[in-house]
């Protein structure tokens, strides 16, 4: 029996509707075709990347004063995240499943670094992540 493979999918895959870089998940999409063929060390390391991808990107905007509460909310409202996963890059997928919903983002550990609303967070945090995984894409293809 195998046991189940490790992804950074979080159900809305943009590379279905024409876009060669995932909107929910930043990975190109040969990567998410390939994905199920990596060995454990390679998806590792690409979660680690993405992950700091998502640091990165979140970290312009917020930042986590309290991760506990942040993880308390995930799990609260059924968000998946994994133990090893960055408390900024769990933030991403709060403010995407969230962002229309919460109004005090104290409640959730994170603090903006300029008052704004969690749904203005979240776009800007979104075109950051699509910017720099563009950009690795066409790295990529530079390489090839």
């Amino acid at each position: 029996m195998t046991g189940r493979i490790a992804s950074p999918c979080v159900g809305l895959c943009s590379t279905t509707v024409g876009d060669r870089v995932c909107r929910g998940c930043q990975r190109v999409d040969d990567e998410i075709r390939d994905w199920p063929a990596l060995d454990g060390e390679t998806r590792e390391g690409r979660m680690a990347e993405l992950d700091a991808l998502r640091e990165e990107a979140a970290g312009r905007f917020l930042r986590v004063v309290d991760a506990a509460a942040l993880e308390a909310q995930l799990v609260r409202h059924g968000i998946r995240f994994r133990a090893e996963q960055p408390p900024l890059s769990r933030a991403v997928e709060l403010l995407r499943v969230g962002r229309d919903r919460i109004r005090d983002l104290s409640r959730y550990g994170l603090m903006p670094h300029e008052p704004l609303d969690a749904a203005t967070l979240h776009a800007g945090i979104a075109d950051a992540l699509m910017a720099a995984a563009e950009h690795r894409r066409l790295d990529l293809v530079t390489l090839s």
